[in-house]
C-alpha cells in the first residue's frame, strides 16, 4: 500500500463529509447562493496565496534539481492555472483587487495557512507535502464527484468550477503531489508517519472548516 492510500483510508469519513455539506452539495444542484460562493472566492483567492508559499518552501528545501522543478511546476499550477479560475469568478463577480486586497481572512481561513506554513517551516520535504496534500487531492476528489452529477458541468455559473477541479489538467498536477508524497513518506518509520497521518487529519477538518465559514459567510 502507499502511503497515500493510507492516508486516504484514514480520512475517508471526513472526506466524504464534504460531499454532502451544503455548500458542495449546492454546487452539485446549481443552487448555491451567488453571494455565498462570492465570499468563497474572495477568501479562497486569499488562502491560495499562502498555499502558494507553502510550494516555494518545497523549492528552498528541495536537494534535488528536479525535485526543486517539480515544486516550481506545482507552484506555477497554483499561481496561474488554479488561480485562472478565480480569475474568471472574480471578474464574473465583479470583485475588484481592491476588494481583495482589503478583505482581512476569516478565522478558519488565517489558522488553516498559518498552520501549514508552521508545519512546512519547521518540517521537511514530507511535512510540506503531506501539509499540501489534503487542499488538493480533496478537491480533485470534490470535482469528480460534482462532475458525476447529470448536468452539473454544464451549469452555465458553476460548471466552470467543476470542470477545472475534475479536468485532467488539475489531476495530473495532483498526482504529481502524489507522487512526491510517496517519494518522501515510504522509507518513514511508524512514529514519523504518525506525526504526518496528524497532519493529514487536521488539514482535512481544516478543509470542512473553510466549506463550513464559506456557506455561513463566517469571518
Amino acid at each position: 500500500m502507499k502511503f497515500t492510500d493510507y492516508l486516504l483510508k484514514e480520512v475517508t469519513p471526513i472526506w466524504e463529509s464534504y460531499y454532502s455539506h451544503p455548500f458542495i452539495a449546492e454546487i452539485g444542484k446549481g443552487t448555491l447562493p451567488k453571494e455565498k460562493f462570492r465570499f468563497y472566492i474572495v477568501q479562497d483567492y486569499i488562502y491560495l496565496l499562502d498555499y502558494a508559499k507553502v510550494f516555494a518552501l518545497g523549492v528552498v528545501k528541495a536537494r534535488e534539481e528536479d525535485t526543486m522543478q517539480e515544486f516550481s511546476k506545482l507552484l506555477d499550477g497554483i499561481l496561474n492555472s488554479e488561480m485562472g479560475t478565480h480569475r474568471h469568478y472574480v471578474k464574473e463577480l465583479g470583485i475588484t483587487p481592491e476588494e481583495v486586497a482589503k478583505t482581512k481572512a476569516s478565522l478558519a481561513n488565517t489558522s488553516y495557512t498559518k498552520y501549514m506554513l508552521a508545519e512546512a517551516f519547521t518540517g521537511g520535504m514530507a511535512e510540506i507535502t503531506v501539509a499540501l496534500l489534503a487542499c488538493s487531492w480533496s478537491y480533485y476528489l470534490i470535482g469528480l464527484h460534482l462532475a458525476s452529477i447529470p448536468g452539473a458541468k454544464d451549469d452555465p455559473f458553476y460548471g466552470n468550477w467543476i470542470q477545472t477541479y475534475s479536468g485532467e489538467a488539475y489531476n495530473q498536477m495532483n498526482d504529481w503531489l502524489l507522487d512526491l508524497t510517496n517519494k518522501y513518506c515510504e522509507n518513514l518509520d511508524s512514529f514519523q508517519k504518525e506525526k504526518l497521518l496528524e497532519i493529514f487529519i487536521n488539514t482535512s477538518k481544516y478543509e470542512y472548516m473553510f466549506w463550513d465559514m464559506s456557506y455561513k459567510m463566517e469571518f
